[in-house]
């Protein structure tokens, strides 16, 4: 079992920046990836970022150049720095973790979820 727990999110102006942070507890030492999702209202949850256990990065392409994905082994802390944010980017963004995700499989585990509001 692995048990993920974020923080960070809240509201700001279109252009401000948040960070936000993924505790992972348990079971962690097969983590094979973790990544931020996010969900709109009305919308599919969708991929913003992920690193693997190796240290590579994927991004969405509508965030390219303004989120950064990135990971604290000692503290097994994933971040998510959040820069120019857009009102497109409000959404409930989601930490995950999987063990074979590079490999194709799914995220296994996910916390519950911090609110991200961009007003315009």
């Amino acid at each position: 079992q692995v048990q993920l727990v974020e923080s960070g999110g809240g509201l700001v102006q279109a252009g401000g920046s948040l960070r936000l942070s993924c505790a992972a507890s348990g079971s962690i030492f097969s983590i094979d990836a973790m990544g931020w999702y996010r969900q709109a209202p009305g919308a599919q949850r969708e991929l913003v970022a992920a690193i693997t256990s190796g240290g590579s990065t994927n991004y969405a392409d509508s965030v390219k150049g303004r989120f950064t994905i990135s990971r604290d082994n000692a503290k097994n802390t994933v971040y998510l720095q959040m820069n120019s944010l857009k009102p497109e980017d409000t959404a409930v963004y989601y930490c995950a973790a999987g063990f074979r995700w590079r490999s194709g499989g799914p995220m296994d585990y996910w916390g519950k979820g911090t609110q991200v509001t961009v007003s315009s």
